[in-house]
């Protein structure tokens, strides 16, 4: 199995859904919702890989690090590389039914496991979206993370309850979910927290916290004062709302204000080791992937995870090569 025979094969289960386009850069599929483009123009999951096209890098060959180390520590678990997939559901209608619920969760820990990675699982309309993530993690030992809607506060903690039972590594939050309708339309409301509301989820698991969802350094502030271990700068792959701006704009800004007091993740436009390397370079601490992962899973399962997971490893190493970068915590020279 390579990438391109999981690309046909994927391209032959999503028809009608995602066209496996050689670029996936949110033009073709623009507005499509079922299916895997951005809300409206497009704009926002466009503006996400264009941000990153525009980074450009410092090419260096005359330097002594020969060999490059990509590990990375995230809530005492080592990684083979600061890569992680992103939390996804909605599988049944969003990819025309080519994996269940259960199937994908399944699918994506066990393959970013087998690459030495880590998973977010997610949440949604359907009690089976959570359900099957938090199975498919307590199956490995709570080596996930699962990531809940901003629901109501009684329901959030209930939530929290069954992630801490399942054993999980850590537990999350996406708030850029706050107006997502088939939440309300399913009698599951969701709506944006005040920085007390935040205090209070926060302060009822012993699991480190992260907020997923922030744009702005204010925010990523709020997040910090909350409590929160991390966030993840992220627009919500352009779904939520137009015409934001691409998360590598934004990541720098919010890098300066809280580098250092909790973890920065970062998803959005992610495709190659390249773009891994810009997005550290820009101020992440790791990021997430999500399209390029259920497109892989589609068409090879949990092998084909993992040997997409395992190519942006081979990528990113041989990015800080080409760069002079030893190690992670020398990427910030090799961007422009």
């Amino acid at each position: 199995m390579n990438i391109q025979e999981i690309s046909q094969s994927a391209r032959e289960k999503l028809k009608g859904y995602c066209r496996v386009c050689p670029e996936c850069n949110g033009r073709a599929c623009a507005g499509e919702m079922p299916g895997m483009g951005g809300v409206g123009t497009g704009a926002g999951f466009k503006h996400n890989v264009e941000s990153l096209a525009a980074v450009k890098i410092n090419l260096r060959t005359l330097h002594g690090a020969k060999t490059q180390a990509t590990s990375f520590k995230l809530f005492g678990r080592e990684l083979a590389a600061p890569i992680l997939a992103a939390p996804i559901t909605g599988v049944t209608f969003n990819i025309g039914g080519a994996l269940s619920e259960e199937e994908w969760a399944e699918v994506v820990v066990q393959g970013s496991l087998a690459a030495g990675m880590l998973a977010m699982t997610g949440d949604g309309p359907n009690p089976v979206m959570f359900r099957s993530g938090l199975k498919a993690i307590e199956r490995v030992r709570g080596l996930g993370i699962p990531v809940i809607k901003p629901r109501e506060q009684d329901e959030v903690y209930r939530y929290m309850a069954m992630a801490e039972e399942a054993g999980a590594l850590g537990i999350g939050m996406d708030v850029d979910a706050a107006g997502i309708l088939p939440m309300a339309l399913a009698g599951q409301p969701v709506g944006p927290k005040t920085l007390s509301e935040l205090k209070d989820i926060v302060a009822h698991t012993s699991l480190p916290f992260i907020v997923k969802g922030i744009m702005t350094a204010a925010e990523a502030e709020i997040a910090v004062e909350a409590g929160a271990a991390a966030i993840v700068v992220s627009n919500h792959g352009g779904r939520v709302i137009d015409h934001t701006p691409g998360t590598a704009e934004v990541l720098p800004e919010i890098a300066a204000k809280v580098k250092g007091r909790l973890a920065i993740l970062v998803d959005g436009g992610v495709r190659t080791g390249l773009d891994v390397l810009k997005m550290l370079a820009l101020g992440a601490d790791a990021v997430l992937i999500g399209r390029p992962l259920l497109i892989a899973a589609a068409g090879g399962g949990h092998e084909g995870v993992a040997l997409v997971l395992q190519t942006l490893e081979k990528e990113l190493k041989h990015a800080m090569l080409m760069t002079g970068c030893a190690n992670l915590a020398h990427l910030r020279d090799a961007i422009r």
